[in-house]
């Protein structure tokens, strides 16, 4: 499976320029966001929370070009509260831009 880092990467560059230091502290900050709303898809128990939550996700990928983790939070919107194929797609995309390193 092939993930769009440089979608990510660009959008961070486009950004700020090429300060590192503010890239780094950009891209932790949409990993903990991205973190967070998985979280909260994990904890829905109601068609409101988990899409509430999904589309939240895709707003927050959207904003930072993670094309990948969009493409996932869109599916999930449209899945069943608490589907683990979804679940388990996005946090292995989360897990994969967190690990990925220039």
């Amino acid at each position: 499976m092939s993930f769009d880092y440089g979608a990510l990467d660009a959008a961070l560059t486009a950004a700020v320029g090429d300060d590192q230091s503010l890239i780094a502290e950009l891209r932790m900050a949409f990993l903990e966001s991205a973190k967070r709303q998985v979280d909260l898809l994990h904890r829905a128990r109601c068609d409101a929370n988990w899409q509430y939550a999904a589309w939240r996700l895709k707003g927050l990928a959207a904003s930072f070009g993670a094309t990948r983790v969009l493409n996932l939070a869109e599916e999930a919107a449209i899945a069943a509260p608490g589907e683990p194929t979804v679940l388990t797609k996005l946090e292995r995309a989360i897990a994969a831009i967190e690990n990925h390193r220039d």
